[in-house]
Formats: C-alpha cells, sequence, structure tokens
C-alpha cells in the first residue's frame, strides 16, 4: 500500500510563498558584495552557509566582485560621437618690454632735402658737426624740436646729428631753450615710446642735459611728467645683477634702471617744491634723494 511521504518545512514554506508552476530559481536574486565574500570564505565557522535552504542558490546567479573602476556602474553612456579637443594655443605675451617699430622722423627728411644747418664732419677723432651759420642765429622754435625728434633715429649718420645737435643746441643756456620746453615733450614721448633700450637710453641722458643746463627748466617739465613718466616708471626695475661679476660696459652708461634713477634724482633736485609729489604720484617706488 502506498504511504505518503512527510514533507519537509522547507518545502511547505516554498510551497506555500511562491505561486502554482514557478520555480524557487526565478525568484532567486543575486547577493552583494557582502554575501559573495561570505560564500567565497572558507574555514570560517562563523559564517552562515547562504546555499543552504530553499533548495539553494543557481551557480550563475552569485556575483564576482569587480575591481575598482573597472565596473560601469553610475557612468553615463551616449552614443553620440567623441569629440576632437584641440590644442589649446598658449596665451600671447602682453609685450610691454617690445621694441616698437621706428617710423621714419621729419629730422630725417629734413636732412635729406638739406633744410638743417649741420652737416656731419669725418675727421680723425671721430664723427664730428659743423654748423653752417652761428648758432646764435638759429631759430630755436622750428630747430631744436626737429633735433629732438631726431632722437628716435638709430641708423647714422642721422643719430650722430640729432644727439650731438641737442647736446651743442642745449650748451647755448636756458634763455633760448626755456620758451620750447612746450614743443619738445611731443618727441620725448615719441621717442621714449619705441621702448628701444639704446634710444629710451640716449632720450635720458638728454633729458639730464636739457634739465641741467637751466634753472627755470626743470620747474617747466614738472607738468608734463604725466607723459613721460610712464616709461619711467616701466624700466624702473631694469638693473643687472651680475653677482660677483664686473660690468665693463659701466662707461657706457646703458643700464636702464641706474640711468632712471638718476634722472629722476635730477628732476626731483632741479624741479622745485612740487617734482617729488608728481614723480611719486607716477613712480609708486621712487625714494626721495633730498633731505626735507
Amino acid at each position: 500500500m502506498y504511504a505518503p511521504q512527510k514533507a519537509s518545512a522547507a518545502d511547505v514554506l516554498a510551497h506555500l510563498v511562491r505561486p502554482q508552476g514557478k520555480k524557487l530559481e526565478d525568484f532567486s536574486r543575486p547577493f552583494g558584495r557582502l554575501g559573495a565574500s561570505l560564500m567565497q570564505s572558507k574555514g570560517s565557522s562563523s559564517a552562515p552557509d547562504l546555499r543552504s535552504g530553499f533548495g539553494g542558490v543557481h551557480a550563475k546567479t552569485v556575483p564576482v566582485p569587480l575591481k575598482k573602476g573597472s565596473g560601469t556602474g553610475g557612468m553615463c553612456s551616449s552614443i553620440a560621437p567623441k569629440k576632437l579637443k584641440l590644442a589649446q594655443k598658449a596665451p600671447p605675451k602682453a609685450g610691454a618690454y617690445s621694441r616698437r617699430p621706428i617710423a621714419p622722423t621729419e629730422f630725417r627728411r629734413s636732412y635729406d632735402r638739406g633744410d638743417l644747418p649741420v652737416q656731419l664732419s669725418h675727421s680723425g677723432s671721430g664723427n664730428k658737426i659743423m654748423w653752417k651759420v652761428d648758432r646764435e642765429r638759429i631759430d630755436f622754435f622750428s630747430v631744436l624740436p626737429l633735433f629732438f625728434d631726431g632722437l628716435r633715429e638709430r641708423e647714422d649718420p642721422y643719430r650722430v646729428l640729432a644727439v650731438e645737435g641737442c647736446r651743442a643746441l642745449l650748451d647755448l643756456g636756458a634763455i633760448k631753450i626755456l620758451p620750447v620746453v612746450p614743443q619738445l615733450i611731443l618727441a620725448i614721448k615719441a621717442a621714449l615710446n619705441t621702448r628701444d633700450e639704446e634710444v629710451v637710453a640716449t632720450v635720458l641722458k638728454v633729458l639730464q642735459d636739457l634739465v641741467k643746463c637751466g634753472e627755470k627748466i626743470g620747474e617747466a617739465m614738472v607738468p608734463y611728467y604725466r607723459q613721460i613718466l610712464p616709461v619711467f616708471n616701466l624700466y624702473k626695475g631694469s638693473t643687472r645683477n651680475l653677482g660677483g661679476a664686473m660690468d665693463y660696459g659701466q662707461r657706457r652708461r646703458m643700464n636702464l634702471g641706474e640711468l632712471i634713477e638718476e634722472t629722476l634724482e635730477v628732476f626731483e633736485t632741479h624741479g622745485g617744491e612740487d617734482a617729488f609729489v608728481n614723480i611719486k604720484y607716477m613712480i609708486p617706488t621712487y625714494e626721495t634723494c633730498c633731505i626735507r
């Protein structure tokens, strides 16, 4: 006679929970990393046997732990083609110290036409200038601004004629030069704005001679500091640090930092009471050379 078998507690519970016609494998879920680590751990008496109960778990549903960064969880996906990144160019330089192009000056045109009463004399000791007329009879209002405009020239004989002509005219004193000072500012500013170190050094030397040639000329230059001192502020720190070496070119006086410091001291000494205030306004790092 057929004897009914006793059902186990697991079979009864599975029959009550799952619907008819479904298998236990259809309701199984993969374990997390904790479950996978517990199932893979061996020799641990405290780890529960997760495969026991409810008929066990299918082997395909057991997850395999991945290395960090090798999965795709949380990452966005797109079918759009990848955009190519263009090569980024370095930011352009400001060019504050770069040399500006020097246009032909009016001094060159006047000399080529023969309008200037000066010519170059080639002698054994060097090139010198020769005046065609007496310097006392020269019209300073028209001639002196032309010579200051020629300070921008770098080619000979224009450079030699302009520099030596300015010094020769400045030797006459402040009687004829003082009324012409406002007309010299545009030529001085144009020469400084070339940012050419050789031209700037030449202008600084001529400015020192200009201020020293008369008592009132330094005071007459004070209202025009805003036009000529910005370039001074730019090159004020351009000093050479040779360490323990010796600079054999000091006799040429081409160090812009030292030349600017000398020129500012001459401006302050001969500029009167308002000179230091106006210099300090344009060049904040300048310190007075006078004991007040």
